[in-house]
């Protein structure tokens, strides 16, 4: 009887003790509980927008959870990154960054609102991308060798739009001038998108575009399509040849984006993240998504993102150096 007791005694201690170690278990379990919001830093209709609303909509499948997509363009992206960073670090926050707010936008500011390799937990590697340069066809060029040769006899007469101060079209542009020693001139927008507006209208001569909003323009015949930035031709514009085709050495101008969180989100719900994220990758219909949309899709560790930050911040220092790209 007495040992009977003890063993009761016992086993009413451990039961509180039993339950506290279960309490994280359940929590942990429980991850997602509501719904989630991913930052898409730039505006609708753009490649960055198309992305975050296909990936939000398969992460909602997947997660059970909506996964609604919030737009907070601006400011090369530097709007919709800092909203981000401060934000709870508690999982129901992401952010679809990319490669021209988190290595470029450094370089280019004095001061930003976030740190891109301190105040951000990276999920993964989603997309990468080239971009296709494209003017308005009253310009009279059709090859980037007539484009150079009529922008050296005009100089500062001809101008370049880009999604702003930054983005990969702006890099891409100050690349091309440095390339070839042309003087155009630079005329930023809150998007790629709104680029490609008043190119179709007339108001610039040319854009280093995302696909989205370029490739239907084009199959209009409203743009020409000179050259893609990417080292190999794109699978949606393939009778376009490459910038290096086209006569401009060692040009490559992609861009990447990722799915990341507020420094300090846990690591269980990180890889959770990351596993959806590959499973959504794999999906045939998100592949063709992708391949309509010019884009190749990319899934990585957490920590590929961030040593991939820290390699192409000093060549994109040296990139805006040689252009003559002071920051502000």
């Amino acid at each position: 009887m007495h040992n009977r007791k003890h063993i009761v005694r016992r086993a009413l201690i451990a039961t509180p003790f039993c339950a506290a170690l279960a309490a994280p278990a359940r929590a942990q379990a429980a991850y997602p509980s509501r719904p989630l919001k991913l930052i898409a830093p730039f505006p609708p209709g753009g490649t960055s927008d198309v992305l975050a609303r296909l990936l939000a909509q398969k992460l909602t499948e997947l997660l059970g959870q909506p996964v609604a997509v919030e737009n907070r363009p601006g400011a090369g992206g530097n709007i919709g990154h800092e909203l981000a960073a401060k934000s709870p670090a508690d999982g129901y926050t992401l952010l679809l960054s990319n490669s021209s707010s988190v290595v470029t936008n450094p370089h280019l500011y004095r001061r930003l609102g976030f740190d891109p390799l301190n105040d951000f937990a990276p999920v993964s590697m989603v997309a990468a991308a080239g971009q296709v340069l494209v003017v308005h066809p009253s310009v009279p060029a059709t090859t980037v060798a007539e484009l150079t040769a009529l922008a050296r006899t005009r100089p500062g007469q001809l101008n370049f739009g880009s999604g702003g101060k930054g983005i990969q079209s702006h890099i891409s542009g100050e690349m091309y001038k440095a390339a070839t020693g042309v003087n155009i001139v630079h005329i930023p927008y809150k998007g790629t998108i709104q680029a490609v507006t008043d190119l179709v209208a007339g108001q610039i001569q040319m854009v280093f575009s995302d696909m989205v909003p370029a490739v239907p323009q084009i199959k209009a015949g409203k743009l020409r399509a000179l050259a893609v930035t990417s080292p190999q031709r794109s699978a949606v514009l393939p009778e376009v040849p490459t910038m290096i085709e086209a006569g401009v050495p060692n040009f490559d101008a992609s861009v990447w984006w990722s799915i990341t969180t507020p420094r300090g989100t846990p690591a269980e719900v990180i890889t959770r993240l990351n596993a959806d994220l590959g499973r959504v990758l794999a999906m045939a219909d998100v592949r063709e998504s992708y391949a309509k949309l010019g884009v190749a899709p990319v899934h990585s560790t957490p920590a590929k993102v961030t040593e991939t930050i820290r390699a192409e911040g000093p060549l994109m220092a040296r990139i805006l150096k040689a252009a003559g790209v002071e920051p502000e």
